[in-house]
């Protein structure tokens, strides 16, 4: 099989910012965007840009509230396409709290503050984060949870979600999946993420717990990063 061409930087920032726009929560802004992700959808390489396309199809043959309910249904009611990168390799524990951190280290190297509107590893947020100038860290945070994106892909392709298509877009940016990934890849789909009887507060500190969603500072040091992960 001939090896992908490897994606030069401005190209992979467009398509990492469309498909953070695509993973958000769906409102009317997604469809006043239609044409502009079109285009750049149309601009990627096919692997990454076809299926961009396939799901702008969708998205125009659907309303807002029918997007809505279906993002809900998917991401938020079903574990397994959890958007939240670090459940796949930590599932509730209290191991995902320093998993957690990471993230938020990340963007406060980066120079970013963070806002109350959303955990730091929900995939759309770490997109938009890789695309805004952060490819190397954005990058890192990506590759260390392909296992847990791949299992994502999987899912909601064999469930026929059309958010398939965005995940597909999503894993031909980042590299193939190799040796112990696949591993970790089979033993996700069989045991599904670790379990534990108690949830992240009582074990993990607040002073590091992430405070959600990167936000870029403006001329006067405020500012958002323009994600809609979430209502």
């Amino acid at each position: 099989m001939k090896k992908a061409k490897p994606l030069d930087p401005a190209t992979r920032a467009a398509a990492w910012q469309a498909q953070s726009l695509l993973l958000g929560y769906p409102d009317e802004s997604l469809r006043r965007n239609l044409g502009l992700l079109g285009r750049v959808a149309a601009s990627l390489p096919p692997p990454v840009g076809a299926p961009l396309t396939r799901f702008l199809g969708h998205v125009r043959t659907s309303s807002v509230f029918e997007l809505a309910a279906d993002y809900v249904a998917t991401f938020d009611h079903r574990k397994r396409f959890s958007p939240y990168l670090t459940y796949f390799a930590y599932g509730d524990t209290r191991k995902r709290g320093v998993a957690l951190l990471r993230f938020k280290q990340a963007y406060q190297a980066a120079g970013l503050k963070l806002t109350e509107d959303e955990l730091p590893d929900h995939l759309s947020v770490v997109l938009e984060f890789a695309a805004s100038g952060n490819a190397e860290a954005g990058l890192r945070l990506l590759a260390e949870h392909r296992a847990g994106l791949e299992v994502m892909r999987r899912g909601l392709r064999n469930t026929g979600s059309p958010w398939a298509d965005v995940l597909e877009s999503v894993t031909a940016t980042l590299p193939a999946l190799v040796g112990s990934e696949d591993e970790a890849v089979a033993r996700l789909i069989a045991e599904g993420p670790p379990e534990e009887a108690v949830g992240l507060a009582p074990f993990t500190p607040p002073q590091y717990l992430p405070d959600p969603v990167v936000a870029r500072p403006g001329p006067a040091g405020d500012g958002a990063m323009n994600t809609r992960a979430r209502r």
